[in-house]
């Protein structure tokens, strides 16, 4: 519970009192959690592994709509609303949650009210994103979203550059950027044409030029798009 964001404001005390109702629950790679239209009535948080978040269009396209990792959280929708899940849960690793009934929560709020606080600042910092991203899809082109992208990962330094892997496969992060597989490996080969970005094993990608990469993420033009 201590690495739990939404718990980390309880004494430790109180943290154990949170542990004895929570649920450990193991995922399967690939496994649905829930799907579209469930009565998903539990909040469930990411203690080890990455679970995707997806939409599936009538045409039956999938579009996912954020990843979780550990310590953050999804069903808090159902547990406010009453509503029945309108997206999929799937695992993309093998990885464990911590699941709670919504009545459990509800009993918690009510002894611990940091706690609802803590959640309303998860879901607004989730909308901020989710309205970031739009608008970047709407007004920014395929090579400024690619950039802005890979600067916004997770990164290390090896062999003489900033490094970064990234964390989903292609098709994966084309959907989280509005495009297609191919499309975005045509912009990753064009990155990589002109000297922006170094293909490295696997999903590693050096980052050969931040500046560049800067100046495409704001909507400039380097040559690369």
């Amino acid at each position: 519970m201590a690495a739990v964001p939404l718990f980390q404001g309880l004494s430790h005390g109180e943290q154990l009192e949170v542990a004895t109702v929570a649920r450990p629950t193991r995922v399967a790679r690939d496994e649905v959690i829930y799907g579209a239209g469930s009565a998903t009535a539990q909040l469930m948080f990411v203690h080890t592994g990455r679970v995707k978040i997806s939409r599936i269009s009538p045409e039956g396209h999938e579009q996912i709509v954020r990843v979780l990792g550990p310590g953050e959280f999804v069903g808090e929708t159902a547990f406010l609303t009453g509503a029945r899940a309108d997206h999929f849960a799937t695992a993309l690793e093998a990885g464990s949650m911590c699941v709670f009934r919504h009545a459990d929560l509800g009993r918690l709020i009510e002894e611990h009210p940091s706690v609802a606080l803590r959640m309303l600042q998860g879901m607004s910092r989730r909308l901020e994103e989710t309205e970031q991203r739009l608008a970047a899809t709407v007004s920014a082109e395929l090579p400024a979203r690619v950039a802005d992208y890979l600067l916004g990962l997770e990164a290390r330094h090896g062999d003489g550059m900033v490094e970064v892997e990234l964390p989903l496969a292609k098709k994966d992060v084309a959907s989280l950027l509005d495009t297609t597989p191919e499309s975005l490996s045509r912009q990753l080969r064009r990155l990589s044409d002109s000297g922006l970005i170094v293909p490295g094993r696997g999903r590693r990608i050096g980052l050969a030029d931040l500046d560049a990469l800067a100046t495409l993420a704001d909507g400039g033009t380097v040559g690369a798009g």
